[in-house]
């Protein structure tokens, strides 16, 4: 089998699970997060269920909107917080105390790899980073609520290894953008719905954030789930954070999928989305020079502590442009704590940066941090549809937190190999000067 119907086998007390069957996995944890908490609360209050199946598995977590902008936010808060003490969930991560549901339960060991849990929201492939299996759900995650299950369909698995080793200034986040401009574009024979992808190859050099953000592009395109065997580094981290035991899973050498590539990643350049989907990513050489307005770094792709270090990397010691606003927004608490204890926080700020507190930030649909009609925007969001940031005629960009961090200082896209950079410890020496004409001032 592979890594991923090993979980699920595990999950549905079954030797074995093969593409198609349909089984009832019972989860170590159920996500509910705080946008969709209201509907559920109410389409069980109007069944007459007041008791959940398994309180002591919920996680419920206040990430979309953190910061009240409305009066309906504020209503919506309030009632998460009746639901918690009603439901008698014992894991409440409200406003300020978790942060990102797809990120700080990694961090913090709540998912481990092996694990297998089921989330109201799609981008719980996030898991597969850590070498376990989240099932998004949508509303159906009330059923799971009420009586501990919901029937799966196993689904198919592809096989993506990568060869070689990205090239310095270029990230993580540009290969899951190329990955998925090669599948959009039928280079590679992935046909992405409702299957998992999982990597394999040269992994070793991809740390947890850098398997998040090669999770996000596949999630977008339809993927139902994303798997990395974890590494030595991985399974490191994971017992010294873990706060239950665990048990890693890998594939069998013998288990089948349904497609299989390879790709060589050496000669990778840095990549932008353009606007309309983050399958239509290209060279960033295409785009450079295109002025922009708005800038956002964070979302559950690129909003842990490494992701915010690179990008303070590219702003030490400079300003961003004038009439640019630049958007932080840490994945969790915990990274803002780190931020502010590496002395990385006082980096973002004296660029100008605007800090927000830990979440979805503008990635969701802008209750933060919109963008008015006629403005470009450069992000790391997890994806760039028309709208998303609020006017509908916006150009939205999208590119690795590295891009997004020295266009924001360039007034301009510009290609971060280009662009002179600071090693992300406060205090530390300058990088070597760039070797492209492209120079940001």
């Amino acid at each position: 089998m592979t890594g991923a119907e090993k979980i699920i086998a595990r999950a549905c007390g079954l030797a074995a699970v093969a593409p198609g069957d349909i089984v009832f996995p019972v989860p170590d944890m159920v996500m509910i997060h705080d946008n969709m908490v209201p509907g559920v609360k109410r389409a069980l209050d109007e069944l007459g269920i007041d008791r959940l199946a398994a309180p002591e598995k919920v996680v419920m977590v206040t990430d979309h909107e953190v910061l009240y902008g409305s009066a309906r936010a504020a209503q919506y808060g309030s009632l998460n917080r009746g639901a918690a003490r009603a439901w008698k969930v014992g894991r409440f991560f409200d406003v300020g105390r978790g942060g990102h549901g797809h990120v700080f339960p990694m961090e913090r060991g709540m998912v481990l790899p092996g694990m297998f849990y089921f989330d109201n929201d799609r981008h719980c492939t996030n898991a597969g980073a850590i070498g376990a299996v989240g099932f998004r759900m949508g509303m159906e995650i009330a059923r799971v609520l009420a009586t501990g299950t919901n029937w799966i369909m196993v689904p198919k698995t592809l096989k993506l290894t990568l060869r070689g080793r990205l090239a310095p200034g270029v990230f993580a986040r540009d290969l899951g953008a190329h990955v998925g401009a090669r599948i959009a574009r039928g280079a590679l024979p992935f046909n992405l719905d409702y299957r998992v992808l999982e990597y394999a190859g040269d992994l070793d050099q991809f740390d947890l954030a850098a398997r998040v953000g090669l999770c996000s592009a596949p999630t977008e395109m339809g993927a139902y789930g994303v798997f990395f065997p974890p590494s030595e580094a991985i399974l490191a981290h994971a017992r010294r954070v873990a706060q239950q035991p665990f048990e890693p899973v890998f594939s069998d050498p013998d288990a089948a999928y349904e497609a299989q590539a390879e790709i060589d990643i050496a000669a990778l350049e840095p990549q932008v989305s353009l606007p309309g989907g983050v399958q239509n990513a290209v060279p960033v050489s295409e785009v450079a020079g295109t002025a922009v307005d708005h800038a956002f770094i964070g979302s559950c792709a690129s909003g842990m502590y490494e992701d915010i270090a690179i990008a303070a990397s590219y702003l030490a010691g400079r300003r961003i442009a004038d009439g640019v606003r630049l958007f932080v927004v840490p994945g969790s608490e915990d990274t803002t704590r780190r931020l502010v204890a590496d002395g990385l926080m006082q980096v973002l700020l004296d660029a100008g940066a605007v800090l927000l507190p830990a979440g979805c930030g503008p990635c969701n649909d802008a209750v933060v941090g919109p963008i008015d009609s006629g403005e470009v925007s450069i992000s790391t969001a997890t994806n760039n549809p028309a709208g998303r940031f609020g006017a509908r005629d916006a150009r939205l960009f999208l590119g690795s937190p590295a891009t997004v961090a020295a266009s924001a200082v360039a007034g301009r896209i510009v290609d971060p190999r280009s662009a002179p950079r600071t090693d992300r410890r406060a205090g530390a020496a300058p990088a070597a000067p760039p070797t492209s004409k492209e120079t940001v001032q």
